[in-house]
C-alpha cells in the first residue's frame, strides 16, 4: 500500500510539470523579490533626502521665540528685582544664517554622496551573492532532472524488455531465477527512478523558496546558459570599487576634520517685542541683530588623534585589499585548473556512454533470440548507468565551476 501511496504522489507531480523555466528568469524574480536589496535602495534614497536637507541647512531659518515671566514680590518676599525685573515678556520673530564655506560644503555634500556609493557597492555585491546562490541552486536541481531523466530512461528500457523476456522463462528458455533476478533489477531501477523524482521536486521547491518564488507547481528547468569565456579584470570588479570607495570616503574624511577647524561665522536678526513691564511697556518694540564668531583654540589634540585613527583606517584598508587580491588571484587560478581539468573529461566520458548504450542494443536484439544472458544485459545496464552518472556529475562540475567563474568575474 505505501508502494502505491508512493507511486501516486510521483505521478501527480509528474503531471504538474509546466513550462520550462530559464536561470535567467529565476534570477530575475530573485532581484525582484529580494527585501535586503530593496532597504539598501531605500537607504540611497534617504540619503538623497539627507543631501536636500543640509543644502536646506545653508538658508535663513525663522524662528518664534516667546519668553514670559512674572516673579511677584509680596510683603517683602520675592526675587531681586535686579535679577528678575519682576516680569519679562517677549514675542520675537528671530532670523538665522550659518556661513559654511563652499570647501566645507562639498565636503560634506561628498560625504554623503560617498556614503550611497557604499551603499550601491554593497548592491552589486549583494546581488553577486545572490546570483551566485540562485545559479548553484538551479544547477543543483537542474543535475537532479537529468538523474531523474536518466533513471526513467533506464526503467523504461527494462520495463520494454519485460514482456519478451516473460514469455522466454515461460516457455523455459531462460531459467525462472534469470527473469526473477531481471524482474528485482527493473523494481530497483523504478525505486531509483522514485527517488531521484523527490529529490529533483525538493530541491526544485528550494530553488523557488531561494528566489522568493510562492508556488508549488513543479516545471523543467533548461539547460543553464553560462558564460564560458570571461575576462579576468579585477580592478574592474565591483571587490575593487569596494576598496576605492573606502579610500575615497578616508580622504574626505580628513577634509571635513579639517575644515571643522576653521573659524565660522553666523548672523542673527530679530524683531518684536521685548519688556519687563515696568518703565513704558507700550514703547518696548523693536528689533536687534549681531554676529557669532566661533575660532577653535584648542581640543586637547583631539585633531591629531582622529588623524591618527584615519591614518590606522587607512592601513587596515590596504592589508585587506592585498590580501584579497591574492586570494582572488589564487581563487580564479585554482577554478580556471579545475576548468580544464573538467573540460578534458568530457570527450572520453562521451565516447564511454556511447559505447555503453551501443553495448546495451546489442544485448537486446541478442535477447530476443535467447543468444544473451540476462545477467549480461542487466551487466550492460549497469555500466549505461554508471557511465551516465559520470557524464552527469561532471557536467554539473563544470557548471558549479563557470558559475564560481562568473561570480570572481564579472
Amino acid at each position: 500500500m505505501k508502494y502505491f501511496y508512493t507511486l501516486t504522489i510521483v505521478g501527480i507531480s509528474i503531471s504538474c510539470f509546466g513550462q520550462p523555466r530559464t536561470l535567467d528568469q529565476y534570477i530575475q524574480l530573485a532581484k525582484e523579490n529580494n527585501a535586503p536589496l530593496k532597504g539598501i535602495q531605500n537607504q540611497i534614497l534617504a540619503n538623497q533626502l539627507d543631501s536636500q536637507i543640509l543644502r536646506a541647512t545653508t538658508k535663513t531659518q525663522l524662528n518664534f521665540l516667546s519668553n514670559d515671566l512674572y516673579a511677584p514680590i509680596i510683603r517683602g518676599w520675592g526675587y531681586d528685582q535686579a535679577i528678575t525685573n519682576i516680569a519679562q515678556v517677549s514675542a520675537l520673530v528671530q532670523a538665522t544664517k550659518n556661513y559654511i564655506s563652499k570647501e566645507s560644503l562639498a565636503a560634506q555634500y561628498r560625504a554623503i554622496a560617498l556614503q550611497s556609493q557604499a551603499l550601491r557597492d554593497s548592491i552589486r555585491l549583494s546581488i553577486k551573492d545572490l546570483v551566485r546562490t540562485i545559479t548553484d541552486q538551479y544547477i543543483t536541481a537542474y543535475g537532479d532532472q537529468l538523474t531523474m531523466d536518466y533513471s526513467n530512461e533506464l526503467y523504461n528500457l527494462l520495463k520494454k524488455e519485460e514482456d519478451a523476456l516473460k514469455k522466454l522463462a515461460q516457455a523455459s528458455v531462460i531459467k525462472q531465477t534469470e527473469f526473477l533476478a531481471f524482474t528485482i533489477t527493473m523494481q530497483q531501477q523504478e525505486l531509483t527512478y522514485l527517488q531521484s523524482k523527490i529529490q529533483f521536486n525538493t530541491d526544485y521547491l528550494t530553488l523557488n523558496y531561494l528566489a522568493g518564488i510562492v508556488d508549488t507547481t513543479i516545471s523543467r528547468l533548461e539547460e543553464p546558459k553560462l558564460q564560458d569565456s570571461i575576462p579576468h579584470d579585477f580592478y574592474s570588479s565591483a571587490f575593487y570599487q569596494k576598496y576605492v570607495t573606502d579610500s575615497l570616503r578616508i580622504m574626505n574624511e580628513r577634509r571635513l576634520i579639517r575644515y571643522t577647524y576653521r573659524p565660522t561665522i553666523g548672523a542673527l536678526a530679530d524683531a518684536g517685542y521685548n519688556s519687563s513691564m515696568q518703565i513704558t511697556p507700550y514703547k518696548n518694540f523693536g528689533y536687534s541683530f549681531g554676529v557669532n564668531i566661533k575660532m577653535p583654540l584648542y581640543d586637547a589634540h583631539q585633531k591629531q588623534m582622529k588623524y591618527r585613527k584615519l591614518d590606522l583606517e587607512e592601513r587596515i584598508r590596504l592589508i585587506n585589499k592585498n590580501f584579497f587580491i591574492n586570494q582572488y588571484n589564487q581563487q580564479v587560478g585554482l577554478l580556471t585548473i579545475q576548468l580544464h581539468g573538467t573540460d578534458e573529461l568530457f570527450q572520453k566520458i562521451s565516447q564511454q556512454v556511447d559505447y555503453a548504450k551501443t553495448l546495451i542494443l546489442a544485448y537486446e536484439k541478442l535477447l530476443e533470440t535467447s543468444d544473451a544472458k540476462i545477467t549480461d544485459f542487466v551487466t550492460a545496464i549497469t555500466n549505461y548507468l554508471n557511465a551516465q552518472n559520470t557524464f552527469r556529475q561532471n557536467l554539473i562540475s563544470r557548471l558549479k565551476i563557470m558559475s564560481q567563474l562568473n561570480y570572481w568575474n564579472q
